[in-house]
């Protein structure tokens, strides 16, 4: 896996965690599934209060008319008198008795002073029989469902439209009465003394405009209707239960089943017995599994990318080692063999001090390429002024002679822009110094190093430019991309033996690749290598 597809993934994952929780799709599925019982319930629940109030009125305005009707009629038959009109309490019973309500009404006569005339229950020939409940305190169900039902209606309240003078209040007999003395019709819902919720209307009985007596008219098929209501829910919750059902599996087979297969091919991997992750359809999900999916699958083919790099360094070191300490055996084995030999023994001292400074070289660098990883991971990152940061870089070597006397020197070409670059000053300053040093190491006597800062762009990006001239031999061309690889130790006839380990820019490549950037090796036209470390800049 490459470093800028694991850019590119981590870039993803940083966008997802920073939208808002709806901007997830995973989040919207499980909302929309958890929600989508609640508002079937909810909808049935207000339709189905819509009709029951809606029949309620309509029950009203069908009793107010039975009442009128029926009090013309009394007040036809039973009311007598001029100027003090009154009532005939025995012709009133006889009218109310002949009307034959249904069974579900009952009609009431009473006097101005609340004094009972007829009552239609008592005067028919009708004996109402019904069983009364057995007593028992109402189960946990029952409360929990009477709980339920007063948020339900508090909570519809809020969203329900307001009814106007069609609304059936509820209150006592008393108040509804106190109305239709005034000459009013007054409607009410309320519970009768058998316990039973009922709609009843009261009309006051009059002669020419003087009220003799109010005639109640009450229905008691509420209950009835409420009980339908209540059956005819029964649909509404069984899709809500089916919907919930199917939702709870489509959760299942889309996040719960991907989630346990991924769970297991990371078990396989971990156990050795797979070493790559290969879950194709879940890997191409356009949602934050199949962005877990990407990332655990970057990150095993990264761990086994770091396997593979060990194991080639470990074969690369144990290479580098055995040739300087070949070199240093057979050495001593030689001066034991010219014992008498002065000159001979200088040289063979020579060659063994070269080798032991090449090993105190290789293993220096090797120490700290091992250990540059680790750093990079735990050091944070920060906001480099990259002008000053440069500077204060090159201006270590202005107090350092070079044993062949070659000088340094900084050009900022940004006219202090004042770029910024995000990185660690420690790596960054270790990329300088090894490009530095490699610069020396290859330019002639008295020769100069010049590195200089400029301001690049790569597409919409800003980019700090940092070039590293030397007037060195330069670099074959076949030779440009190859310096970079680990060991790399090709050098020209006359070069110091022993100064470098073939590690400096490979470890440049690893810190700047760490850091989105670039490095390449040009040859210059006048002569000498440069060498172009390109940075974002911030």
């Amino acid at each position: 896996m490459s470093q800028n597809t694991a850019q590119s993934g981590a870039q993803k994952r940083k966008t997802g965690w920073g939208s808002s929780l709806l901007g997830s799709r995973i989040a919207r599925l499980i909302f929309a599934s958890n929600l989508a019982g609640l508002i079937i319930l909810i909808i049935g629940a207000m339709v189905l209060n819509e009709m029951r109030a809606s029949f309620v009125v309509s029950k009203k305005q069908d009793l107010v008319g039975q009442a009128q009707l029926l009090s013309n009629l009394i007040a036809g038959d039973a009311t007598y008198g001029e100027p003090q009109p009154a009532i005939d309490e025995t012709l009133a019973r006889d009218v109310l008795a002949s009307l034959s309500l249904p069974e579900t009404m009952r009609g009431k006569i009473y006097t101005t002073e609340v004094g009972l005339i007829g009552d239609s229950y008592f005067l028919s020939d009708r004996v109402v029989v019904s069983n009364l409940p057995p007593i028992q305190e109402p189960g946990q169900v029952s409360v929990w469902s009477k709980g339920l039902s007063e948020w339900a209606e508090s909570a519809l309240s809020a969203v329900r439209p307001e009814r106007g003078s069609d609304a059936v209040r509820t209150q006592t007999f008393e108040e509804e009465f106190s109305e239709a003395l005034l000459g009013k019709e007054a409607a009410s819902q309320r519970f009768n003394d058998r316990g039973q919720r009922i709609i009843s209307v009261s009309v006051p009985i009059q002669r020419v405009s003087a009220v003799v007596g109010i005639l109640t008219l009450e229905s008691n098929d509420i209950d009835a209707i409420i009980r339908a209501e209540r059956a005819a829910l029964i649909p509404f919750i069984a899709v809500a239960i089916l919907v919930a059902l199917i939702t709870s599996a489509l959760l299942t087979i889309g996040i719960a089943n991907p989630l346990r297969r991924l769970a297991s091919a990371a078990d396989d991997i971990r156990t050795g017995s797979s070493n790559k992750l290969d879950l194709p359809k879940i890997t191409k999900r356009h949602d934050e599994i199949g962005n877990l999916a990407q990332s655990v699958e970057a990150m095993t083919a990264a761990l086994f990318e770091r396997i593979t790099a060990n194991e080639s360094f470990a074969a690369d070191v144990a290479h580098e080692l055995k040739n300087p300490l070949t070199s240093i055996r057979s050495a001593v084995e030689t001066a034991e063999m010219v014992q008498d030999d002065p000159v001979a023994l200088e040289k063979l001292r020579k060659v063994i001090a070269q080798d032991v400074q090449r090993l105190d070289r290789l293993i220096t660098d090797i120490s700290n390429a091992s250990r540059l990883e680790a750093e990079i991971t735990r050091i944070p990152t920060e906001s480099l002024d990259i002008g000053r940061f440069v500077r204060d870089v090159v201006s270590t070597y202005e107090t350092v002679n070079h044993q062949r006397g070659v000088s340094v020197a900084f050009n900022d070409e940004t006219m202090n822009a004042g770029l910024s670059v995000r990185g660690r000053e420690g790596p960054l300053g270790q990329v300088l110094r090894n490009l530095i040093d490699n610069a020396r190491s290859f330019s002639p006597e008295n020769g100069a190093v010049t590195v200089a800062l400029e301001q690049g762009r790569i597409g919409p990006q800003t980019t700090a430019r940092i070039l590293i001239d030397d007037n060195g031999p330069g670099v074959p061309e076949d030779k440009l991309e190859k310096i970079f690889d680990r060991f790399y130790t090709d050098r020209p006839a006359g070069s110091a033996f022993g100064n470098n380990s073939g590690l400096g820019l490979s470890i440049v490549a690893q810190i700047v690749a760490t850091h989105m950037g670039t490095v390449q090796a040009t040859n210059r036209s006048d002569g000498g290598a440069r060498f172009i470390v390109e940075l974002p800049a911030s």
